[in-house]
């Protein structure tokens, strides 16, 4: 079951949440709207003032989206990042 209310709001291809992502946030920056760039031209100004930090961190992780549906390491470790114990055991209790 998807948790998404309906059909046309559901996700149409992997990474497609964090594109979205990207997108909104360079089109929302004042690079795009108030200097007349494009959100192509806008990334590849890394460090520049008018684009935020967070349009890089978006970008990153839809690159790491992207690496790793052709990683085939990942079938036999298994995602990077994340902690399986915890999310079977629950988290780890400090005694």
């Amino acid at each position: 079951m998807w948790p998404f209310d309906d059909e046309a709001s559901k996700p149409k291809k992997s990474c497609e949440t964090q594109r979205q992502q990207l997108q909104d946030c360079l089109l929302m920056s004042p690079c795009v709207n108030r200097d007349g760039n494009t959100p192509k031209q806008c990334l590849k100004m890394k460090g520049h003032p008018s684009v935020p930090d967070e349009c890089f961190s978006l970008c990153h992780s839809f690159f790491l989206c992207k690496r790793s549906m052709v990683d085939m390491r990942a079938r036999f470790r298994g995602r990077s990042g994340v902690d399986y114990d915890a999310i079977h055991y629950g988290p780890k209790k400090d005694e």
